[in-house]
């Protein structure tokens, strides 16, 4: 899809302030809005307007927009880069598919994704707003539970209504188990709270890195298991190592085939339930790069006598 540059729909510097965006708002909704305009497309470029200003006249959409289109101009072909927005912390959950897409396909793949904040509540005795943020950790700390230190990009607004991105760092516990898509909650520390009335709470939301080896599904690990040749077809055990630092004995079935699936019972990530670990054979066949490693092979094909495309014979 093509980046859309907001600033420029409104007419205003990248640097504008909150009141410059807020005049030329009203100025372009004199112009365009389809009860008193006469341009020929009006509907179209006031829901562009409309859009514009729904990023640019809220501290944290502004933010996020800033920092993501850096770079960008418009009409340049656009996507967000994964987990983008991780880190970023914002008030509210969020943006529903239905509430995105209000707008452009440009607004839903930015915002459909993150939150979109909002001012809070700012009458009295209100407790703070809860925040929201994305973050990610590695396999191995849901494994074995873990504190680790994060920063987090805060969107803050100066005097004169200028935006930027703060940094605050938090020091994290990591409940031994988490899953992916569960959320952490820290108490206390979201947005602040009114007339002496408690803070709000944070909620970060856990996803995981990619890992060399293991695939995650909830608690449940998957794992390419390499197996030589014999070990497949006379059968064997083998140590599987997994994310904590312990290892497990598998028993390799006699004539196990690659692709089959072995499953191992409660050998995934801990919790309730623990996870299971799940092998998926794959034979690996040595390379002939000796003279005696080619006799091997040679006398295997003469001795064994096997056509593992006997069951193709005969088909068109």
């Amino acid at each position: 899809m093509e980046f859309k540059d907001y600033y420029k729909i409104l007419g205003v510097a990248r640097t504008a302030s909150a009141d410059e965006i807020k005049k030329a708002y009203r100025k372009l909704a004199r112009k365009y809005h389809p009860d008193v305009s006469k341009e020929p497309d009006a509907d179209a470029r006031m829901k562009e307007v409309n859009e514009a200003n729904a990023v640019l006249s809220d501290t944290e959409k502004r933010a996020a927009y800033d920092q993501l289109g850096a770079g960008y101009k418009p009409g340049q072909d656009f996507q967000a880069p994964p987990n983008w927005d991780t880190g970023f912390e914002h008030a509210g959950s969020g943006f529903s598919p239905d509430e995105a897409a209000q707008f452009s396909d440009f607004f839903a793949e930015i915002f459909g994704r993150t939150g979109g904040g909002g001012a809070g509540h700012a009458h009295a005795h209100v407790k703070g707003e809860d925040h929201h943020a994305k973050i990610v950790i590695s396999l191995e700390d849901a494994w074995n539970g873990a504190t680790r230190q994060i920063s987090l990009r805060v969107p803050q607004v100066d005097a004169e209504g200028h935006v930027s991105l703060g940094t605050r760092t938090l020091n994290v516990r990591i409940p031994k188990g988490v899953k992916a898509g569960q959320m952490v909650r820290l108490a206390g520390q979201g947005g602040p709270g009114f007339s002496g009335v408690s803070p709000g709470d944070l909620y970060l939301e856990v996803n995981f890195e990619p890992h060399a080896k293991f695939r995650v599904d909830g608690r449940d690990l998957h794992l390419k298991l390499p197996v030589a040749p014999w070990e497949a077809a006379l059968g064997a055990t083998i140590e599987v190592a997994l994310p904590g630092g312990s290892a497990v004995n598998v028993r390799i079935p006699k004539g196990a085939q690659s692709g089959s699936q072995l499953r191992v019972k409660g050998k995934g990530i801990p919790g309730e339930p623990t996870g299971d670990l799940y092998l998926e054979i794959k034979i690996v066949v040595p390379e002939a790069t000796t003279q005696e490693a080619i006799k091997l092979y040679e006398t295997m094909a003469r001795e064994l006598a096997f056509d593992p495309r006997a069951d193709m014979k005969g088909q068109p």
